[in-house]
């Protein structure tokens, strides 16, 4: 599976931006889909889930309300809806591939190669 992010920019506190994960080489509908990220000095962390029919999303407790994640099959796509922003959002934002939903990167198989989001105050 090849992944390919992007959508990450600069935005202001308060703001929004939608990063997009396009997939190919692999049935994408029969795999669940992730977004982490990985702020300077920090681990990769979990930010949101959908499992591969689209119908469950899973999202970590510093974004819940905030973001929302979405998966088009047609298309072979999955969205993160960031909205609102806030500074502690900064982070390289990586889309992730694997066959059900985890928390732990470590279960993802395949990865896209990260998109920049900065959020000034």
């Amino acid at each position: 599976v090849q992944l390919q992010a992007s959508g990450g920019g600069l935005a202001q506190a308060g703001g929004c931006l939608r990063l997009s994960c396009v997939a190919s080489g692999r049935t994408f509908s029969s795999q669940a889909m992730a977004w982490f990220r990985q702020g300077p000095g920090k681990e990769r962390e979990f930010v949101a889930a959908v499992r591969w029919s689209g119908d469950s999303t899973y999202y970590a407790d510093s974004v819940k309300g905030r973001f929302t994640i979405s998966k088009d099959n047609a298309k072979s796509t999955v969205y993160l809806q960031m909205s609102p922003l806030q500074p502690e959002d900064t982070a390289v934002y990586y889309c992730a591939s694997g066959l059900a939903v985890a928390y732990n990167p470590k279960s993802f198989g395949f990865w896209g190669q990260g998109t920049q989001v900065t959020v000034s105050s």
